[in-house]
Formats: C-alpha cells, structure tokens, sequence
C-alpha cells in the first residue's frame, strides 16, 4: 500500500513521533491509533520462533508458543549451504506470518573470537565471509514471507562477561576486516529490516549511541534503509542514542524516555529534523510488516519437522572414522551410552530457548534405523546434572558397551556449561563423561563418540574413539538425523564453520579474554581463528573447513577466466570435481586467496568463496566461483577504504584450510594507488619503491658513494651496503655525504618528489 510518510510524519504531535521511539511493552510497538499506524510484535527465533504468550514474564524469556526448534547458527553454519539456510529461514518466516509476528529477531553474525564465548552457538564463525553469506540467506528466506530480520548483535559483542558494560579495544583495520565484514555483507546482501545494537562499547562508545556505526557506517556506508532497535536494556543515553541512529528502544520504558526526547527537542537540545528521520524509518518498517502480514496463515508442522531433520543432519560434522566403522551395519548388536540419548541438548539457552512442536527420541529413532535384525540396548552412563562419576552407572555402560560389536557414546556439554549471559572458563566436557570415554574403551574397541554441544571442546580421549560425530546443538528432529548419520541413510556433508583448537591456551585470543574489569583488547588484531593458527604454525585438533565424508571426492581441471587483471575486473574460477567413491555426497569446495607479497602483514590465506556440490557416485561437477576486488584487498586506513596492491596472489582450491588440493596465481593490477608524501625522515627504500624517486636516488647514490668514506664498502660489498642504507632516512644523506649533499639538495628532491614544496 503506497502512504506518503512525510504526510503522515507531519500530522503527529511531538509526543506521537516520541512515542514510537520506544515499546509498547517487550515485544510490540506503539501504535498510534488516530493516524492508522498499527503495533507491530518482534520477537526471539535466529533458530525458532521464541512468541511468548499474553504478556510473557519480566525478562522475557518463558512460557512461548510451540515452534520449530531448527538447528542453532554454530550447526547451520557447518552446512556450507546457501540454498539450505534460505529454505530454514523460508520455514522461519511462515511461523512468524502464522503467529502474527512482524520481525524476527535475528541472525546473530558475532565473530568467534574465543571458543569460550556462551553464545557462540547462536553464531556462524570465525571467518566473516561464511558469517555473511549464511546470515544474508537466511535473512532472504526469512524476508520472502513478509516478515522482518533483525541482524544482531552490532558490533563487536564477543563475549558474555560484563556484556553490558565491557568496552572492547578494536583497531580499525581489524574491525573493519573482520568484526564489521561480518555484517557488511548480510546487509548489503540480505538487506535486513532492522539491525540490533549491542549492549558493549566499543572503542569508548556505547554501541547504542555509536554514531560512527549506526550512522556513518550502517546507514550511509553500507546502506542500510530500515530502523536500529537496541538490545534489550541496552540504552545507556536515549537522547545522544536518538541522534546518533537508534531509532527503536526496547522493551518499554512507561514513557520515561520518551519525554526525554520531547524535552530534548523542546530545548533544542536534538533537532526534530533526526526526530523525524527515525520516525520515517521506523513507519517504514511498520507497514511494511503490516502490510504484507497474512491473516490466518498456517504452516505445516510435520514438513517443517522433516526440514528440521535434514537441516540437522547437513549440518553435522564427521571428524574421524578409522577403519570406515560408520556407518555402522543394520545387524548385529549395538550399545547406546549416555544421558543425552534420552535428554538431548539440541538447543541453546538464553533468549534462543524453544519450545518445540514435537522432539525426536533419539533411542527410538537410533532402533527404528537399526532394523529388526539389530539387538539396540542402552546404558545411562553418568548424569547430566553432576559432574560426579557414579561408578555403578559406569560398571552398567562398560557391561553393555562389552557385549556389543559396537558401542555409541553421546557426550557434549550440558546446559549449564554454556549459555547466554556467562562465557565458559574451560573447553573441556564434565569429568564424569571423560571417564566414562576411557572405560569403555578399554572394554570396546568399535567405539562411536557423538557430540552435542554448542562450540569446541578439548578431546584428550581423541585416540579412544574410531569415529567421532560432531552434532551441534541440532533442534527438535536431531534424533532422527542421527540416526541417519549413523546407520548411513544420510551422508555426513557437514564441515567446520570454526576451528577446533588443541587446547585452550592456543586460542588467539587466549591472553585477552575476557579482559579486566570493563575492559577487553583485541591484540589479536585481525588473526581471529585459521587466520591464526596459519600464521603461527600451530596444528590445530581439527581445521576450520573440515569434515570427512562416507564417499571420496577428487579436484582437478583448475582454470580462471583471466590471469591478469585490474582490482575492478572480476575473475571467475572453475574448477571440476568428481565422486570416486561408491555412494552419493555432498562436498564443500573452498577457495582461499593468499597475498603472496604484501607491504602490510596479512593472514596467510582468506576464505573468499565457496560451493555445496551434490554428486552420485562416479559423477562429476564443473563448480564456478567469482572473485571482485574484495577478495584480494586489506582495508586501508590511511585512505579510509578497501585497497588492493598490485601484485600476484594465489588460489587455492582446499577440502579444509589445510588441506589444499589446486592451486592458481594471478595478477591483479591496483587502479588506486597509494602514496604517502616524502619528507626528510623517508628513508632510501621508501623512494627506491617510487619510479620517480628510485632515478633521483639512483643518480644521488653514485654521486654519494663516490665520494663518501663507505665507496669502498660500496665496491666491495653492494648488497650489504643496499642492506645497510635501504632504511637511512634521506636527511643522514647530508650529514654522511661530506658536503656532496646539501639541504638545499635535500628540499629541491623533496620538492620534485612530492610535486610541491614539503615542510620539513
């Protein structure tokens, strides 16, 4: 419906336009009844739709309306898979028309800084550009049905402890590459309705009165059309938050904010022109929800249960599988171990708590695959509400796991190891489960550890296991998916979306998490993850990019469309892949892009593409990737934007990170370049880059080396003396060259180097 939202706007009262600044109550907007602007209900779900019913409770955070409970982001992300994201959030939105909810509250795309970070399993990864295309898809799907996102949580929140208060030290090439790439991507991609502050500061400044975000960057940089809502509470100043881009503060506040405002504006203290722009943004949204909200919609539960299921199971991780033990034989005799195999842990806590439509039994689902030739039997093993061995319990699960052929093991992390609002402080699952792991491998050499948790563990029973299955948290049908996994009706296609350190202390990040007192800097700098355990050599439990597969695939046939280019050309790579094994699967094809010489540091190798390809067994696939000028650029400082320099950079075709198969260089040609004035402090090298500069100083070296005391150096030995004076600055060219050299030599070069007079 088209409204002429100026109209509108100045019909209001200055407390109308105020009002819609802030809730209705926790999850719905004002409306203004006089003018036909409607309340438009928001709510929790970057997996599932967390709708609280009547009013809710005061936090916000019980008794919500059955949904489907999909995989959180963690497991999503290790799908790899475009099409699959945007079908989830497709399904997302469907529940939202048929609850009447106009935004959904999500994606989060905060990068994993540390492992330790309690949200992490509601976060994609390591790598903003994997971040950023699965958010942008599942903020496509979502959108196709009429219902708003809200991309969460900008910027910078990386942890839990003191989320609301902790200022996080980040330097701008680093924020820039990786914090703020993280969204840039899924806005300009996804083009979300709405964008959540969050609660920290950053560089100083609360994120939700953050002008150089909000609005220099969100909204005039990248784009952004829609309103900023806050975090829940996290408005620190409402008047400097209304000026600098937040337009939306949730929940409610009783209008104690709002007449902050109206003074703010009385007093001239806030123009009503920045009044005004929030509240066209926010009208924006508003209709656009109502508008297109269906009235009576439905959705398919059992369809989108099955969804749910195969989302799960794409989403899964095989880490190991010596001997081919899996997929396990549908005959024989099986021993299932574990709490977890009857109190699943397939969601996260906090504001991401589903209630699920329905909820796999993941022993019926596990016999039900097994078959009527299988004998299925099942031991507790330990208790989820302790991390105290009970030795009866373990005697139990060492007795059944020793008369079976084989035994699976579900071990992971329990609910209160890992939540929103507390970081963890170790990686490593409860004692009770590592000691069920080493007695039952000494009983049980066909032993299958499965895993559900919400981010890395250390594995010191890693040698124990022949097959060890990563699940995630995996929703409501991750009982039916593992069973699918186990007995083969599925094959594992999943790959690590974050890398699985060794232990805690090779972390990056490890010296700096979670900072002290309000506090936390990012040292670390851009080397977040492969980044680097690349850069430092350091072999981590298990790669970012991997995962095993009950087939094999081969690489081969690596071609570009071009070898040579400008950085504003594009170049398309292709690359064949083929299936060689004797069962149909699905393989992650990943490009990396290494600077193979650079003026700046830089990781070794950058994720800059990738494709899900589905091949039957002997078939093969051409795959195509393209490549624009932000695969091969850092971010520049200095001219405030992307830059690429010139220069060769290689492609790497890899199953993993570390495990590359093709490689490619090309050459790619900077149409910017960039060049800092030269002053008497420059040194020779500096000039010897610059084709003017490297005649003058060919010219003034002869002259000099002629006639100082080091000619004989010079003749003797030339690269030591190239060694030795490349970082001389240019005005110990006067005081070393006995008068050959003046200053008025050293103004006059200055003068021809830079085109103008310099000041010294």
């Amino acid at each position: 419906m088209s409204r002429d939202l100026q109209q509108l706007i100045s019909e209001m009262t200055l407390e109308e336009k105020a009002s819609l600044c802030s809730g209705l109550d926790f999850w719905n907007t004002k409306p203004i009844e006089r003018l036909g602007i409607p309340s438009i209900m928001v709510t929790d779900g970057p997996h599932g739709l967390r709708k609280q019913k009547g009013s809710g409770d005061h936090l916000g955070l019980f008794d919500s309306v059955p949904a489907t409970c999909f995989p959180s982001a963690a497991g999503l992300a290790s799908s790899w898979n475009r099409d699959l994201i945007r079908e989830v959030g497709i399904a997302l939105g469907e529940e939202c028309q048929a609850e009447n909810v106009g935004v959904l509250l999500g994606p989060g795309v905060n990068i994993k800084r540390s492992p330790l970070c309690g949200r992490n399993f509601e976060y994609f990864s390591e790598d903003p550009y994997l971040s950023s295309e699965m958010a942008a898809n599942h903020i496509i799907g979502v959108q196709s049905q009429g219902v708003g996102t809200s991309l969460k949580h900008f910027a910078a929140n990386n942890q839990e402890h003191r989320r609301m208060s902790v200022d996080a030290i980040v330097d701008e090439r680093t924020l820039r590459e990786i914090y703020l790439a993280s969204f840039e991507g899924a806005v300009k991609k996804g083009e979300p309705w709405t964008v959540m502050c969050s609660y920290n500061k950053v560089n100083g400044e609360f994120a939700s009165q953050n002008e150089q975000l909000l609005t220099k960057i969100l909204k005039e940089e990248w784009g952004h059309a829609g309103f900023v809502v806050s975090d829940w509470g996290a408005v620190v100043d409402r008047v400097p938050g209304l000026a600098a881009g937040l337009e939306l503060e949730m929940p409610a506040t009783g209008g104690v904010n709002d007449r902050k405002i109206v003074e703010a504006v009385q007093s001239g203290r806030l123009s009503i022109d920045v009044l005004d722009e929030a509240v066209r943004r926010l009208l924006t949204v508003i209709f656009q929800a109502a508008d297109q909200h269906k009235e009576g919609s439905q959705y398919d539960q059992a369809a989108h249960h099955q969804l749910a299921r195969r989302a799960a199971a794409e989403s899964m991780v095989l880490l190991k599988n010596e001997e081919a033990v899996l997929p396990l034989p549908k005959q024989g005799s099986l021993a299932v171990i574990g709490e977890f195999c009857y109190r699943p842990r397939y969601q996260g806590g906090g504001s991401s708590h589903i209630v699920p439509t329905q909820l796999d039994n993941l022993y019926e689902e596990i016999v039900r695959s097994a078959g009527a030739a299988a004998s299925v039997v099942y031991a507790q093993g330990y208790k989820l509400d302790s991390d105290e061995s009970d030795d009866a319990m373990i005697a139990e699960a060492a007795a059944a796991a020793a008369s079976a052929d084989h035994a699976v093991l579900f071990i992971g992390l329990p609910d209160r190891y890992e939540s929103e609002g507390y970081d963890r402080s170790h990686l490593q699952i409860p004692a009770n489960q590592q000691q069920l792991v080493a007695e039952i491998a000494k009983v049980q050499l066909n032993l299958i550890v499965v895993l559900c948790n919400g981010a890395p563990i250390e594995m010191p029973w890693l040698p124990h296991a022949k097959a060890v299955l990563e699940g995630y948290l995996g929703g409501q049908a991750l009982g039916g998916a593992f069973a699918d996994l186990l007995f083969g009706d599925v094959n594992p296609s999943g790959k690590l979306a974050e890398t699985f350190p060794k232990k805690l202390s090779h972390n990056p990040s490890h010296l700096n998490f979670p900072g002290h007192n309000d506090r936390v800097e990012y040292h670390e700098g851009g080397f977040v993850g492969y980044r680097y355990y690349d850069m430092k050599e350091i072999e981590p439990l298990f790669p970012f990019g991997y995962g095993l597969s009950y087939t094999q695939f081969e690489y081969s046939n690596l071609s570009v469309s071009r070898k040579s280019l400008k950085d504003t050309d594009t170049v398309e790579v292709r690359l064949t892949v083929h299936n060689v094994g004797t069962v149909a699967g699905k393989e992650i094809v990943q490009l990396y892009v290494h600077d193979k010489e650079s003026t700046v540091v830089r990781p070794k190798q950058e994720l800059k593409g990738f494709v899900k390809v589905d091949l039957a067994p002997g078939e093969g696939s051409t795959v195509q990737m393209t490549l624009d000028k932000r695969a091969f650029a850092y971010y520049n400082t200095t001219l405030g934007d992307w830059h690429v320099e010139s220069g060769e950079f290689e492609l790497r075709i890899g199953k993993s990170s570390q495990d590359i198969m093709l490689t490619e260089t090309i050459t790619v040609e900077s149409t910017v370049p960039v060049s800092s004035p030269f002053t008497r402090h420059s040194t020779l090298g500096d000039l010897l880059k610059d084709p003017v500069g490297a005649q003058v100083v060919g010219q003034m070296m002869q002259q000099f080396q002629a006639q100082s005391t080091t000619a004989s150096l010079a003749e003797e030995a030339p690269d030591m003396m190239m060694a030795m004076m490349q970082f001389m600055p240019i005005r110990a060219m006067v005081t070393f060259s006995q008068g050959a050299f003046t200053e008025q030599m050293l103004d006059g070069l200055l003068t021809q180097l830079n085109g103008a007079a310099v000041e010294s």
